[in-house]
Parts: structure tokens; C-alpha cells; sequence
């Protein structure tokens, strides 16, 4: 099918042509919009639908989210029932926060919103030197989102009108010191035991094997010798650096980037000032107003008559307490840091002069200059390498920008080969052997990319060997792979995986023969318990494990307090068995006072998260949510139903 729409796309353009343009005609694109909505509702909040295709997109945003902090997990994981219905599950959650802000009348002030943006850290680091903000990264930012600034700056405000609805309730919770200890006692609960173990190890020389029985181990676990499916690749890379070294710049390209920049590299002029400020609010009454400036004018003839006075002056007379106790010294500033009436000023003055009355917001100012930082242009040799490093960067995105768009289409349009698209491009085939769909813990490089990687394991790139489509695996980097070889998933032969067989069976045997010989010893000192041969007391607890299995500690905080001590027997599987005896429990060690503040901190913190699940809840039955898509069972409800 593929084939037939790359060899004919043309006439299939033509095709879709007629088809979809008649079709506005006839229902419009109302009726469009109808034909969308007709997919499968999976859940309603307070009437309004959420549709399978919503929760699809949802979970695939996720899904992405996930793999891009945990690249190593298993992708299979994240498409099970119970991760897409968690998925579900968020959606509407976010949904009921929402219409509860609606109802509630919660709103974000344009004062906040600017506030919170200012503090952000992805935003904060796109101010200049100066302080101003690079509107061209800002814009860059938003649509690395799909957003435009005002699509973003509308999404963070709904967002922080929407904490509200819980902020209050987590802020409100508050938990005494009593209950606090009540709770971490019970959990935190230590309790004294001894330990016997038999390792597999100690009984592997009593294991005897043959032929016979390695070749029913081998077919009866024959899962655990099959090949992980694999393949080597040829792919291709485009990307900001690799074009960064291709670039040659001319000396008088380097001298006319320094000579454009140059003020931008040596910094803004900056000047040191102290003031005197005499309040004067802009509702202030006309008479009060001029009482105001006649007291900053009789300041003013002090100040001028003695120069040297200034800061005395400002310490007794002034308003500003910030910087009344330094004699109105307000530290060197830049252009854009002071309110504009002020800067004039400030900026107008000679080293050493004092201003005119300069009314501001704030009221009325006199203003002495106490310095003045110019900036230092650095040397053309000194900024060379900077320099050489901006312009080749410049260069090289600017390049990509151009590139990509032949580099996706190339890949496509020659999909039985990468070489032409290298030979076009200037770029490197390169090689990769034994890729699989999930990569190694810890892996790096291009390759591991959970997108290129589906793409390379496609049917389209397997069966067929064409290009996979141009991949972005990171910022200004795409990446197109071809398979050159394709190992299915195969069981190993015999022959070949037997030393391994024989190692397996063998562990397998012993751990057998440790699980016998621990039960028997457990019977027995159940009937004779002054013949427990256990190891030294040890105290445990949840929060102190001393390395122990946890299925021994699961054992031990289970046993029932009012019959201790408590013989009991722990099989662990391919580590053997142990006998464990709770003797005891041990009361907790006293904690000083930050301890204990801390503790009560965190268990209000997750009290207050309980309290939120709860509000949700009663959420849910206040806007009648409706969960219309099938809950998944858990692995242990299957399991039980199982005969």
C-alpha cells in the first residue's frame, strides 16, 4: 500500500482534491467538526466529554515525558492497560480542578502572573545582562511548546488559578506532635530478630545432572535462552555541530561581528548615585503634595550649601529606609533598573553634581552622582575565540534551518539508500551493530532515541529496508536510519547455550535442596524451639533494613505482637529460605527537637495529600464524573480469580 501512494501521490493529491473540497460544500465545516466528535466517549466531567482520541494524545504526551527522564524503561510498561487509565485518570482529575476553579471564581491577577513568570527559571535565563528580556527566545521558547507567548502566558494563568482550588486545603492542614508520633510509631515500629539462612551456594556440590535432564530444563525454559531481536544500521546525522565544523570564517567577517557587537561585549555603561526621597503617593492631595515638594526644596538648599553633608542629610530626612541607613547610597545600576524620571536624572549628571527636585511615582527626589562605570571593551584577540564560536554557531543554525527541510525530503523520496543524501549533503554514513528497540541501561548517542528506535523497528524499515523518516532526537539534530542486517528474536540452540543450561539448572536444584533443609529445621525447632540455632539479635524497622531481603522484613513487621516470639519461615526464591524469630519489639530512640519538627512537617505534608485525594473524590460526585471506559483489573485481582 506504501508503494502505491508514493509512486502515485500526485494523482492521489488530485484525487483528495475533488473528494474533500465538494464535501465543505455539501455539510460544511460544521459538519466536520461533528464527524470529530464522534469519537468514543471514555468519561465525562460535569457533562462536558473527554473522547478516546483526547486520552490517546494525552497519553502519548506522557509517554514521551516519561521516556525522556527515564529513557531506559521499558516501553511496555508504559502501554499497559493500567498506565493508560492512569492517564485517564489525570485528565479528568485536571478537569475537576478546573470547573472548580470556575466555579469558584478563582483567578490569576496580571500582577501574579508576571510575578511568577519573572521567577521562572526557563524564562529568567533569557534575560540579557541588562536585564531585559530577548523576546525572540521568549517566542522560541513558546513554539518549542506549539504555543504562541500569549497561548503560554494564557496556559500558566489557568494553571495557577487552578492550584488555588487545592493550595488552600494542603496550606490548611496542620498535625499535632501527638499524632505525628502515633502514625511513625506504627510505621516506623522497630522490632528485634534473629536470622538463619541456606544459601543455594552451600548445596550446588550435592546437585547431580545429565544429558536428560539439561535438555527438559532447556525446552522447559525456553524463554530464558532466546535472542533479544536486533539489528545493524547505517544512519545519518544533521546537526548544529557537525556543521559548526565545516565552517570557515573570514578574517573580516570575524572583525565586522566584533565591531557590530561591541557594545553588547563590553557591557552597559552603569552609575552610582545616593538619593533623598521625599513620599509624595500619586493620591496624594494637591496641598500635601506641594508641602511635600517644599520640603525636598529646603532638603535640596542644604545640600547644595554643603555638598559634603549629603549623607547625613539623607539619613535623617529621607524615605527611602533601604537606603536612608547607607546616606541614600543605592549602589551602581544600569539603564532599565531605575524608573524613568530617575535615570534621566541620574544619567544627565556629571560625577560629583546634585539633581534638580525629580518627581517620580514614588514622590519627590534629590539625586547626587557618586560615580561612574564605563564600560571596558575587551580587545578583538581576547574575544576572538568567543567571537569564532557565536559566528560559527549563527552560521551553522542558520544552515540547518536550511538543510533540514532536503534532508527530510531526501530521505524519503531515495528511501532505498542514505548515500545519495550524504554525497548531497556533505555528510558521514555511519555504522551501528546490535540495536534493539530498547536500549542498554545508561546508553547515550543519537541512536537511543525512543522515537528513531519504533521507527527503525518498523515493518516499513525491517521488511521493506527503506530510510526511516528524518527524526528530530534533539534540539537542531535529525537523524535517518537504514537496517543493513535484521536478527529476529530466536531461541539460541542447545548446543549452543548448554554450559548456561547446566549453570541454571544447577542454581535452580540448590535452591530447591536450601528451601527443604530450611523448612525441616523450621519444624523441628517449632517442636523444640531451645534448639534454634538462629544467628545474633538484630533490631529492624522499615526505615532501617540492615540489608536485609525484603521479604524477610515483610515477615518479621507482619508477625503478630501478642505472639512473640514468633518462629516463622521465609522463602526466597533463588536466594534459598531463612528462619526468622521475632523476639521483641524495641521502642523508638528519643529525637530532638528539629527532628522532631521535621517529621511532623512531613506527615503534614502527606496528610495534606490525603486530604486532597479526599477533596477530589467528593469533587468527582459533586460534578458527576462519569469513568465510561472499563477499569483494568490489577495483576493480583487476575491472579486470584485464576482456578
Amino acid at each position: 500500500m506504501f508503494d502505491s501512494i508514493r509512486n502515485n501521490s500526485k494523482i492521489l493529491m488530485g484525487l483528495l482534491f475533488l473528494l474533500v473540497i465538494p464535501s465543505f460544500v455539501l455539510f460544511g465545516i460544521e459538519g466536520y467538526s461533528q464527524f470529530e466528535d464522534k469519537g468514543a466517549v471514555v468519561a465525562k466531567v460535569d457533562g462536558q466529554k473527554i473522547t478516546q482520541s483526547e486520552w490517546d494524545a494525552a497519553h502519548q504526551a506522557e509517554v514521551d515525558r516519561i521516556r525522556a527522564s527515564v529513557p531506559n524503561l521499558d516501553p511496555k510498561l508504559l502501554d499497559s492497560a493500567q498506565a493508560r487509565y492512569a492517564t485517564l485518570d489525570k485528565i479528568v482529575n485536571e478537569r475537576l480542578i478546573a470547573r472548580a476553579s470556575e466555579k469558584q471564581l478563582l483567578v490569576t491577577s496580571d500582577q501574579r502572573l508576571a510575578r511568577y513568570l519573572q521567577q521562572d527559571p526557563s524564562i529568567a535565563g533569557l534575560r540579557g545582562a541588562d536585564g531585559k528580556l530577548d523576546m525572540e527566545r521568549y517566542r522560541q521558547l513558546a513554539a518549542s511548546q506549539g504555543m504562541t507567548p500569549e497561548m503560554l502566558e494564557a496556559r500558566v494563568r489557568r494553571d495557577l488559578s487552578n492550584q488555588q482550588v487545592l493550595a488552600g486545603l494542603q496550606g490548611s492542614v496542620f498535625a499535632t506532635q501527638r499524632q505525628t508520633d502515633m502514625a511513625l510509631d506504627a510505621y516506623l515500629q522497630r522490632r528485634e530478630i534473629q536470622l538463619k539462612r541456606w544459601a543455594p551456594s552451600d548445596f550446588a556440590a550435592k546437585v547431580e545432572v545429565v544429558d536428560a535432564d539439561l535438555q527438559r530444563y532447556y525446552q522447559d525454559k525456553s524463554e530464558l535462552f532466546r535472542t533479544v531481536e536486533n539489528v545493524d544500521v547505517e544512519f545519518l546525522v544533521l546537526d548544529v555541530a557537525a556543521l559548526q565544523a565545516k565552517i570557515n570564517l573570514p578574517e573580516q567577517d570575524l572583525k565586522a561581528y566584533y565591531e557590530q557587537n561591541l557594545q553588547r561585549l563590553g557591557g552597559q555603561e552603569q552609575r552610582r548615585a545616593s538619593h533623598i526621597l521625599i513620599n509624595a503617593a500619586k493620591d496624594l492631595s494637591a496641598a500635601d503634595k506641594q508641602k511635600a515638594r517644599a520640603k525636598a526644596e529646603s532638603l535640596l538648599d542644604a545640600v547644595r550649601k554643603a555638598p559634603k553633608t549629603f549623607a547625613d542629610v539623607a539619613r535623617k530626612n529621607s524615605d527611602d529606609t533601604g537606603s536612608a541607613s547607607r546616606g541614600g547610597d543605592l549602589d551602581f545600576f544600569a539603564r532599565g533598573a531605575m524608573v524613568k524620571p530617575f535615570e534621566d536624572a541620574a544619567f544627565a549628571l556629571q560625577k560629583g553634581d546634585v539633581s534638580d527636585i525629580v518627581e517620580s511615582d514614588f514622590g519627590f527626589h534629590i539625586i547626587q552622582l557618586t560615580d561612574i562605570k564605563l564600560p571596558q571593551a575587551p580587545s578583538f584577540e581576547s574575544m576572538r575565540p568567543q567571537l569564532e564560536a557565536d559566528l560559527r554557531k549563527q552560521q551553522a543554525q542558520r544552515q540547518f534551518a536550511e538543510l533540514a527541510e532536503t534532508f527530510s525530503n531526501s530521505v524519503y523520496e531515495q528511501s532505498d539508500s542514505l548515500a545519495p543524501v550524504a554525497e548531497r549533503l556533505k555528510l558521514t554514513v555511519q555504522k551501528a551493530q546490535g540495536l534493539t528497540l530498547t536500549p542498554a541501561a545508561g546508553a547515550q548517542g543519537v541512536l537511543n532515541n525512543p522515537k528513531l528506535l519504533q521507527a527503525v523497528f518498523s515493518e516499513d524499515a525491517l521488511v521493506k529496508r527503506r530510510n526511516t523518516a528524518a527524526v528530530e532526537v534533539a534540539s537542531n539534530t535529525l537523524v535517518s536510519a537504514r537496517v543493513v542486517t535484521h536478527r529476529p528474536a530466536a531461541v539460541r540452540p542447545f548446543e549452543e547455550v548448554k554450559a548456561d543450561v547446566r549453570q541454571l539448572l544447577i542454581q535452580a536444584k540448590s535452591a530447591e535442596l536450601a528451601k527443604a533443609e530450611g523448612q525441616a529445621r523450621l519444624a523441628s525447632w517449632k517442636t523444640d524451639p531451645s534448639q534454634a540455632n538462629l544467628g545474633g539479635a538484630v533490631t529492624v524497622s522499615r526505615d532501617q533494613a540492615q540489608t536485609l531481603p525484603q521479604a524477610v522484613m515483610d515477615a518479621a513487621l507482619r508477625a503478630d505482637p501478642s505472639k512473640m516470639p514468633a518462629l516463622m519461615g521465609v522463602d526466597l526464591g533463588a536466594q534459598g529460605y531463612a528462619v526468622v524469630r521475632v523476639n521483641k519489639i524495641v521502642p523508638r530512640p528519643e529525637v530532638n527537637a528539629q527532628q522532631s519538627e521535621q517529621s511532623r512537617e512531613q506527615f503534614a505534608r502527606l496528610w495534606g495529600q490525603a486530604e486532597s485525594q479526599a477533596y477530589l473524590a467528593s469533587l468527582k460526585a459533586q460534578f458527576k464524573v462519569e469513568m465510561l471506559a472499563e477499569k483494568p483489573q490489577k495483576m493480583g485481582d487476575l491472579a486470584a480469580k485464576k482456578p
